[in-house]
């Protein structure tokens, strides 16, 4: 099957659902879908990258980059109501789930675009980029989304991936340092790691 959840257009039949999940600590309605990433519950790394999130010192917007039907986006905004979160994915089916829940969820401080990567974010920059990337999309793809965000940040802004070990989490952690001259592991639990870089201003 060629069809994948950052396929643009999914052509699977679609076949709604809806469940609770609770996110730090609230519980949350969300609607899902075949043709999107985790369609029965939050995953395990978007439910840690989530709990661990810790906003910058830094005041500005934040982007959840790849948000599929929206958990990690939806919760961070609603837990830091003085942030606008943008919320971009290039899965079309996935977008309007994230739109639908926001709203049903009563989040308003988000918004929502179609965007392949960083493409449609025009000059914007952040005070954090948070990610689970497509890991089946490919290294060549993760790795440009890393660059992309880096050039996205404001100074001191910083980059949040979760990653599991399995999937490249010590290549991605080297690649982080690469790009920021830093990158850590703020946590780990059941073989995914929560790496964070932070764009300082080069001397």
């Amino acid at each position: 099957m060629s069809e994948h959840y950052f396929s643009q257009k999914p052509q699977s039949k679609s076949s709604p659902k809806k469940w609770n999940y609770q996110l730090r600590g609230k519980v949350y309605t969300f609607a899902s879908d075949v043709g999107v990433f985790s369609k029965d519950e939050v995953d395990f790394g978007s439910r840690l990258l989530i709990e661990q999130f810790r906003a910058p010192e830094i005041a500005g917007d934040f982007l959840d980059l790849g948000c599929g039907y929206g958990p990690v986006g939806i919760a961070l905004a609603d837990h830091f109501q003085d942030r606008m979160v943008m919320m971009v994915d290039v899965n079309e089916r996935a977008l309007s789930l994230a739109k639908q829940n926001a709203e049903h969820n009563q989040v308003e401080n988000v918004e929502i675009a179609e965007s392949d990567g960083l493409s449609n974010t025009g000059n914007r920059k952040f005070a954090a980029v948070i990610t689970n990337p497509p890991i089946r999309a490919g290294k060549k793809v993760v790795h440009r989304m890393f660059e992309d965000s880096r050039d996205a940040l404001m100074e001191n802004g910083e980059l949040w991936v979760v990653i599991q070990k399995k999937q490249g989490a010590p290549s991605a952690k080297e690649k982080l340092k690469e790009l920021f001259g830093n990158a850590e592991v703020s946590a780990r639990d059941k073989g995914y790691f929560i790496l964070k870089a932070t764009k300082y201003l080069t001397p």
